[in-house]
């Protein structure tokens, strides 16, 4: 039930970071056109189309940090983490001040089992950038997979008070808490995460297991049908309850 908080950069956003960091870029229209190509794809969910035209800006421009940045997240959704690895590189041997090059590079590794990597990664985008939440989100995941929760919690309380409304650092932290059995806390974080994000399924769900703990059915009952309707697995989850709801 992992999350992730990713950042795609725009075309405005590119020439902003790249302004802040002092890295001179110079696309051709062409290029321009194909990256803004890219980020419109990406944006309607067409990651082959994304990547496409990513990949043509980079052909003809292959030092442009930004472009492989974005490929390296469409190659991330697509489920091909070695890709995304390989673009995120690229950006930080391109610009080595690419900070969410680094926290997407460590959350790429999370989902690989490379928990060191991870945090190792998180580590330098957080000494690049202190006040990037998604860095801290995405160490606490790791954290999280290695066992640490006590750091895990630290992380994605950081990542809430850089972001107040990062709906997936609650949903984070809450899942953290429900692994420390600490019910009531992660119930306010689910509750939490879905004011922010009513269309988050795996909330739902994880909300939907805190109150089954709690001897809650009725409002578990209700979670489950939204997380349903948000389109996930109605037997998966069921599964997942009643397993909890023997333990109790």
């Amino acid at each position: 039930m992992k999350k992730k908080w990713m950042l795609l950069l725009s075309l405005g956003a590119a020439s902003l970071l790249v302004g802040c960091l002092q890295v001179e870029i110079h696309p051709t229209e062409g290029e321009k056109q194909h990256f803004d190509n890219g980020v419109a794809f990406a944006g309607q969910g067409h990651l082959n189309g994304a990547i496409s035209e990513f990949s043509k800006a980079i052909e003809t421009y292959p030092q442009w940090d930004i472009a492989h940045y974005n490929r390296g997240l469409c190659y991330f959704d697509k489920g091909e983490y070695n890709l995304a690895i390989a673009d995120y590189s690229e950006t930080i041997k391109i610009n080595p001040n690419h900070a969410e090059a680094y926290a997407n590079r460590g959350y790429t590794y999370d989902n690989l089992g490379q928990w060191d990597l991870a945090i190792a990664d998180c580590n330098k985008a957080i000494e690049l950038a202190p006040n990037l939440a998604l860095a801290y989100n995405n160490r606490g995941w790791a954290y999280g997979e290695k066992g640490q929760l006590d750091l895990a919690i630290t992380d994605f309380s950081k990542a809430i008070e850089l972001e107040p409304n990062a709906f997936i650092a609650y949903s984070n932290r809450g899942y953290t808490y429900l692994n420390m059995n600490r019910i009531e806390q992660a119930l306010q974080d689910f509750s939490k995460a879905i004011r922010i994000n009513p269309q988050d399924a795996t909330t739902y769900t994880n909300r939907a297991i805190a109150y089954v703990i709690l001897g809650k059915d009725a409002e578990a009952q209700k979670d489950l049908d939204r997380a349903v309707e948000l389109g996930a697995n109605r037997e998966i989850i069921e599964l997942q309850i009643d397993k909890f709801r023997s333990e109790r």
